[in-house]
């Protein structure tokens, strides 16, 4: 467990200079740098897990998987960062779009009972849009930027092109694999003290999936990286509903049952409608907010093992 703890942290810390860097040479903004090669890079162990468990005959631990990170990101990628530290959440005007994508595809009605067919197409379909969207975004910053440009703490102008891209290589292969090797140390605790398989999948798994957004997003807050810290937890969001569920869906159809419609869907729209005030209004995520929203995820875990 601790050599994941490790791996995460430092994988985390690179992933963040390479997403910065490439923004710098790129000349678009950190935020959709973030929203795309960083939030898929993170989310990178959701895909993976999701695609073993429609192969293995468990769907039902794809759809808890790509569902159930999505509460811990909202609510402790935006926590935690700023517990330590107040940080206004910055580039709200161009967060807003995005934010509007997460409310319309988290409105969408699941098929039940289950989604296959046409129903995966229209995810596919969303997040296409969504990167076409962020493509014109970012060539519109770019014709349109001033001669004197904002510095970003973190950037080195005179980094190489391969040096950029081994930073992202670094943080994209070492985040799975850090979240991998605490799950399976944080598993193997859970299993000598005799917990559920059900209570592991739905706290262990979830967390454990989430630790690479975390990682990225504490390490970006550490850095006054905001664009990407707010950037990592829309785009994740999005590439978990849209890209994950959809890719896997490829693979074997996922059935949805009633206790997910009946409230696990609703803890997940919840926990995307808590971006609403630091987005849409330029909220200050506070210290008092930070320790609302691991509140409300550390109940949401304990009425699942209850």
């Amino acid at each position: 467990m601790a050599a994941g703890l490790v791996l995460l942290v430092f994988a985390g810390d690179a992933l963040v200079k390479g997403a910065v860097n490439l923004a710098l040479r790129l000349g678009i903004p950190a935020l959709i740098v973030s929203l795309t090669v960083v939030a898929f890079g993170t989310s990178a162990p959701e895909l993976l897990v999701s695609i073993d468990a429609i192969l293995k005959g468990t769907p039902g631990i794809a759809l808890g998987n790509v569902v159930a990170p999505m509460s811990p990101t909202c609510c402790w990628c935006w926590a935690f960062p700023r517990s330590p530290r107040c940080m206004r959440a910055v580039a709200r005007t161009r967060g807003r779009a995005f934010c509007r994508w997460v409310r319309r595809c988290c409105s969408w009605r699941w098929p039940s009972p289950g989604c296959a067919g046409g129903p995966v197409l229209v995810l596919l379909a969303a997040l296409a849009a969504m990167l076409i969207h962020a493509a014109r975004a970012a060539r519109k910053h770019r014709n349109g930027r001033s001669d004197e440009e904002e510095e970003v703490e973190g950037a080195d102008p005179r980094m190489r092109g391969w040096k950029v891209a081994a930073y992202l290589l670094a943080g994209i292969i070492g985040l799975p694999v850090g979240a991998d090797l605490l799950v399976s140390g944080a598993v193997s605790i859970a299993e000598t003290y005799n917990v559920s398989d059900e209570a592991i999948g739905l706290t262990l798994v979830a967390i454990g999936t989430s630790l690479p957004e975390l990682a990225t997003t504490v390490m970006a807050a550490i850095r006054r990286q905001a664009d990407v810290a707010m950037g990592n937890v829309i785009g994740s969001n999005m590439f978990n509903l849209l890209g994950i569920l959809g890719v896997a869906s490829l693979v074997g159809p996922i059935p949805v049952g009633s206790d997910f419609l009946g409230f696990d869907l609703w803890v997940m729209l919840a926990a995307s409608l808590l971006l609403v005030p630091f987005v849409y209004w330029g909220r200050d995520v506070t210290r008092g907010w930070g320790v609302a929203l691991t509140g409300l995820y550390v109940a949401y875990g304990v009425s699942v093992l209850a």
